[in-house]
């Protein structure tokens, strides 16, 4: 049996505690919108507000309506919303003259339940419009900043995670280190990415991957950052594998990369900690791109470079005893220093003149290797035997985009010329 509350939908005191303790609203505001609203309700009911008076105090919880209408002469009533015959003022006050105004209170319980849903959903629709705006302000400008926040929910495409004032805040599974487990409940940090807004629909996406998020830990753990002593010229990262960070200083007195590793590394080792064991190797920027690519390769040291500057190519010779370190395990510190240096790096061994002269075009192979193979090794610029044995195995693979097996059997074919 439905109760009389029941009968008359929810009450006026449960629509105004839905939205008294609203959010990222400011009272100003959440007082605006409410009285913007009641208006709403009242101008659909009886043609106009413009007679109303509407108080608001969300403090209390509670609301005033007043409508005010002119007294006229009985029977000359044309309009009953904003005017009152006599007979009818003076029941309210006897001494109500022709052409004072009344000012009575209105009590909207009693509009009915149709009112009171309406003023409802006009409430949440107008309150959902102000969080959005209060969310998308507050992180629009906060883009390239350290946010922490709380695990919530992990999803295979994406962990979701809460601020603290309960904002969703989203970390996409590309922009999670590939190392990084969570736990609901655990704070993590990261850096905010970007805020999107379509339809007004804030998402704030952040990111773990991002260049900037290693900047900003840098910044924060190396006070002669953070003080402009130091600068940070670029980095390159593969998430939770290795790191490159190129840095300057403008005072001949500070070593940048000392300061930026600190004492026994004991500067890097908590950002290290934090990526997920990523090595971050730091060294000295520098505007003589032959210097910046020589440091950018290290540890192995380089014989030769030769630069094409408009192409943005860079061929390093090296002695076969460095070429290994030069491209690191899977090809990681040569990825990392064309990626710093914003140069396609190629590497060769350094090789002798009575080697070079035994050197055989790779033509002359036609009849042990598929000529597309051939094709393929010539469109990326080796020529000769030679010159291919002493490219990198990676390279080969990577640049002539060839299988790895179809380069161990070129390979194999070619030292075999040569025994």
């Amino acid at each position: 049996m439905a109760t009389k509350k029941d009968a008359k939908g929810p009450s006026m005191i449960e629509t105004f505690q839905d939205f008294k303790e609203t959010k990222n609203i400011d009272r100003t505001t959440l007082v605006s919108v409410l009285e913007e609203s009641f208006r709403n309700v009242i101008a659909k009911m009886f043609g106009s507000d413009e007679n109303f008076d509407v108080i608001v105090n969300p403090d209390k919880g509670d609301f005033e309506i007043h409508r005010n209408r002119i007294v006229v002469p009985d029977g000359e009533v044309k309009d009953a919303n904003k005017e009152i015959s006599l007979a009818d003022a003076q029941k309210i006050e006897p001494d109500y003259e022709v052409g004072e105004e009344v000012s009575e209170e209105v009590d909207f319980q009693k509009f009915g339940r149709r009112a009171i849903l309406n003023l409802r959903q006009t409430l949440a629709s107008k309150i959902l419009e102000l969080e959005h705006d209060s969310l998308y302000n507050k992180y629009k400008d906060r883009v390239g900043q350290i946010v922490s926040a709380e695990v919530y929910q992990i999803w295979k495409r994406e962990v979701l995670l809460i601020d603290d004032e309960g904002n969703e805040l989203h970390l996409p599974k590309s922009e999670q280190i590939p190392n990084d487990s969570y736990r609901k409940g655990e704070t993590i940090r990261a850096i905010i990415a970007r805020v999107d807004n379509e339809n007004n629909n804030p998402r704030i996406m952040l990111s773990r991957t991002s260049p900037v998020f290693l900047e900003r830990l840098l910044e924060a753990e190396v006070p002669e950052i953070s003080d402009g002593l130091i600068t940070i010229r670029r980095i390159a990262r593969m998430p939770g594998e290795r790191a490159k960070v190129a840095v300057e200083s403008y005072d001949d007195r500070i070593d940048p990369v000392g300061a930026c590793v600190g004492v026994k590394g004991s500067r890097v080792h908590g950002i290290v900690r934090e990526l997920g064991g990523e090595n971050i190797d730091v060294i000295n920027y520098s505007n003589n791109i032959q210097l910046f690519i020589q440091r950018a390769l290290s540890p192995a040291k380089i014989s030769s470079i030769n630069l094409d500057q408009d192409n943005h190519k860079a061929e390093v010779y090296l002695q076969p005893e460095e070429v290994s370190l030069a491209i690191g395990r899977g090809g990681m510190n040569i990825k990392l220093a064309s990626m710093l240096t914003e140069f396609t790096i190629d590497v060769f061994r350094v090789v002798s003149d009575n080697e070079a002269d035994e050197d055989i075009y790779l033509d002359e192979f036609s009849d042990e290797i598929d000529q597309w193979v051939i094709d393929s090794i010539k469109a990326i610029g080796l020529d000769t035997a030679k010159a291919v044995i002493n490219a990198p195995r990676e390279m080969l693979i990577e640049k002539a985009d060839l299988e790895e097996e179809t380069v161990d059997n070129l390979l194999e074919v070619l030292k075999a010329e040569f025994e």
